[in-house]
Formats: structure tokens, C-alpha cells, sequence
């Protein structure tokens, strides 16, 4: 055994599987452009490799530093950035977000109907800080999903309000109180649904801090976990580092969607999406895994107690369930089955359920199919990056999860 494999427990010539498996079958035929992996165990670095080009028409390699859209993977940062205030005695879980924001105050709920003829009832309860970092507020995403229209009268609300998170130039509160105007889509509490309740999370630390979103991620997780490239935007200086972004087409080529010499991740946004706003490396996101790993401490820098850290990834859905009991909508960026949604992140419940391994796993995922997991009963921290849409293309997830913990040998 090599002194690598020692210390991480993992055999060092399986892992090699990884590369062989993504060369193989994505970059050879041409389906993903590129794409970087980074596997940590035990806080060392087992695996860190690059595959093909960061952008196929300038024929550049990936390289180490590339920047990636991270898209949903902004949502754990935003409710770890949230949880900071919980414990400094801001909020309870169960307290309604309109302790905050007044206009949430008279919620109601969609019945029945559309347009002039929609039945709306009263909300039951309000909507509380659960709710919103859990997906179980009630809210939608407005229809504004890749590659999803229009699938609800309520939707429809969103798109007359001019309701959005990204590109839009609203202030947080004229966002949050644009939202205080929509019907929900069910009772708090009691379906999931994947929606805009994360940018809600954002808008909620802005409010409550009294600091602008961007400068509380600067001031209390990218700064300290020594996040030097994650930012709502590229500056100019670092512009040639911004990977292409793709789409896959009908008969399986790659189309270019989004062009890093004219991509507006390379403008500073008027409204900072704490749903999927961000832009990062590899590198930056394993750090901010391997805090969470730790229990929400990095380099002598805490971020979180490891209390409120548990609390995060534990099961939050009512009464234990997992999401393909209370799921609502097609889209998300996990399977169903065997897995429960907590503050933030979506858990691993059982490994019969989900047909593969990593029990108590904690993980999410971003529109452009980066993944990451972090794994405290193995000790393990996975990042895997590209820039592919939609992220339910490929499952990288269960096909990267199947070579890694084959490779664990302790």
C-alpha cells in the first residue's frame, strides 16, 4: 500500500478507474467537453484530476483554476450563510419568515382554478425559516426552470409579477415582497417542492444582517475558508479562466449555450441569486466541503458549530418521509427514492431505497451537472465538476459514487 492510500484509506489504482471511466464514456464520444474531479478522505487528497477542454471552440484544456458556473450548488452556501444568523439568536426554525419581512404576514394558498376564477384559501400556519431552507414553503420556481414552461396557474402569478431571481434588478425586499403577493402552492409544511425559497434564504440574510448578501459569503465564508475565485461574477482579470457552458442537443452533439467572452457571469448582477448565483473552482467548493466535513470549522476558521451543522443534514420532511412521498414538480437535482431534504441539502436515507452507497451522506447539485457529497461516516468529500445542460442528463452522481466507495479499503 502507497503512503497516499495510508492515509486515505483508499486504494490509489481504483480510484484511477475514475479517469478511465469519464475518458471512456464522455470525453472520447464527445458528450461532455470537460470536466475536473477531486476526492478528499480524511482531510487528504486522494484524487485531482482534469479531462478534456474548459472551452471546445477556443480548443483550451481544463486546467486547474478554471471557474465553473456552481448554479444550484450556491444553494448549500446560502443556507450555511443563513444558519450563521440562526445561531446568533436571530430566528428559530419554526419562527414565520414575516417576523422579518411584514408583507408575508397574509399568505394564501392555491385551491383551485386559474386567472380570474383561482380559489385561494388562507395558510393553515405561516411560513417559517424551515420551510424556506427546506423547500417546503410553498413557493415555485415561477416556471423559470431549464426546460420547464409554464406548468401551474401560479406559475403564471410569478411571470406577471415579473418574480425572478436571476438577471432581474430588484432589491431583496421588493423581491421578498413580490413573493408576499403569490399564492402558495400547498400548506406550508407539507409537500416539497423545488423552488425559489433559497433566494428567499438570501434576501433573509441581507435583511437580517443589514449587510449586502455578497459581502456577508465574502465576509463569512469565502474569506475565511480562503475562497479566493467563488464571486456572483468574473472580473475581468480572471475572464479567460471561465469555462464554456453546453447543451446537449437531439442527436447527441454539444451546443454552445453560453460563451465565456460574452456570458453575463461576467457582469456583476443587480440581484444576487442565493438559488444559483455563483461562480467558483473546484478547488474553492472542496474547501467549503471539507468544512462541512469537519464539522464547520477549516483551518482554524469556524463557520458553524458542529450542532447546528448535524441539524443541517438531518431529515427534515415531516414525519420522516422521503421525497418521493411529498415531492411535488419533476424537477431537482437528486433522485427521489430513499432520500430526505434537511436545511439546505438533500441525505442519503437508506441505501436499499436509493440503490447505491453513502448512508448519511449529505449532498447537492447545480443546473450545469456539477456535483458534490461530503460523507461523515467515511470521512469523505467528492466535488466533480462540468458544464452540461440540464444536470439530469448523465448521472455522474450514482456512476462517480459506485467507482469511489468501491475504492475505500480501511
Amino acid at each position: 500500500m502507497d503512503a497516499q492510500s495510508q492515509w486515505t484509506g483508499l486504494d490509489a489504482q481504483r480510484l484511477e478507474r475514475i479517469g478511465e471511466h469519464l475518458e471512456r464514456n464522455y470525453i472520447g464520444p464527445g458528450k461532455i467537453a470537460g470536466c475536473q474531479v477531486n476526492v478528499a478522505r480524511h482531510g487528504h487528497l486522494a484524487y485531482s484530476r482534469s479531462f478534456g477542454l474548459m472551452d471546445s471552440e477556443r480548443g483550451k484544456p481544463m486546467a486547474d483554476d478554471t471557474i465553473f458556473r456552481i448554479y444550484s450548488m450556491t444553494k448549500p452556501i446560502t443556507s450555511v450563510a443563513l444558519m450563521t444568523l440562526y445561531e446568533q439568536g436571530y430566528f428559530q426554525l419554526n419562527d414565520p419568515v414575516s417576523r422579518y419581512v411584514p408583507s408575508w404576514k397574509d399568505h394564501r394558498v392555491w385551491a383551485s382554478g386559474e386567472g380570474d376564477t383561482m380559489v385561494t384559501e388562507p395558510a393553515h400556519r405561516p411560513v417559517s425559516f424551515r420551510d424556506v431552507l427546506s423547500h417546503t414553503s410553498g413557493l415555485t420556481y415561477g416556471g423559470g426552470l431549464p426546460g420547464v414552461g409554464i406548468q401551474h396557474p401560479i406559475d403564471r402569478i410569478y411571470r406577471e409579477l415579473k418574480v425572478r431571481s436571476v438577471g432581474g434588478a430588484d432589491t431583496m425586499q421588493q423581491f421578498m415582497d413580490k413573493l408576499g403577493q403569490v399564492p402558495l402552492r400547498f400548506q406550508p409544511g407539507t409537500q416539497w417542492m423545488y423552488s425559489l425559497a433559497t433566494d428567499v434564504c438570501g434576501a433573509l440574510v441581507e435583511i437580517i444582517s443589514g449587510k449586502p448578501f455578497a459581502q456577508y459569503l465574502q465576509d463569512v465564508i469565502f474569506d475565511p475558508l480562503g475562497m479566493k475565485d467563488t464571486s456572483f461574477f468574473v472580473p475581468p482579470e480572471k475572464a479567460g479562466r471561465l469555462a464554456a457552458n453546453y447543451q446537449r442537443n437531439p442527436d447527441k452533439t454539444l451546443k454552445l449555450i453560453d460563451d465565456p467572452a460574452t456570458s453575463d457571469f461576467t457582469r456583476n448582477p443587480g440581484f444576487k441569486s442565493g438559488g444559483g448565483g455563483l461562480t467558483g473552482t473546484s478547488a474553492d467548493y472542496l474547501r467549503f466541503c471539507e468544512m462541512l466535513r469537519r464539522g464547520g470549522e477549516l483551518d482554524g476558521h469556524r463557520v458553524l458549530g458542529p450542532r447546528t451543522l448535524e441539524l443541517m443534514h438531518m431529515n427534515h420532511l415531516p414525519g420522516g418521509k422521503d421525497l418521493t412521498q411529498l415531492a411535488l414538480g419533476s424537477f431537482s437535482e437528486t433522485a427521489n427514492e430513499g432520500v430526505g431534504f434537511g436545511l439546505g441539502f438533500a441525505t442519503t436515507l437508506g441505501q436499499v431505497e436509493t440503490a447505491g452507497l453513502g448512508a448519511g451522506d449529505f449532498y447537492w447539485g447545480g443546473a450545469a451537472s456539477t456535483i458534490f457529497w461530503v460523507d461523515p461516516k467515511e470521512d469523505l468529500s467528492v466535488v466533480f465538476m462540468t458544464q452540461l445542460m440540464p444536470s439530469g442528463t448523465f448521472n455522474f452522481r450514482g456512476q462517480l459514487k459506485s467507482i469511489i466507495y468501491s475504492s475505500i479499503i480501511d
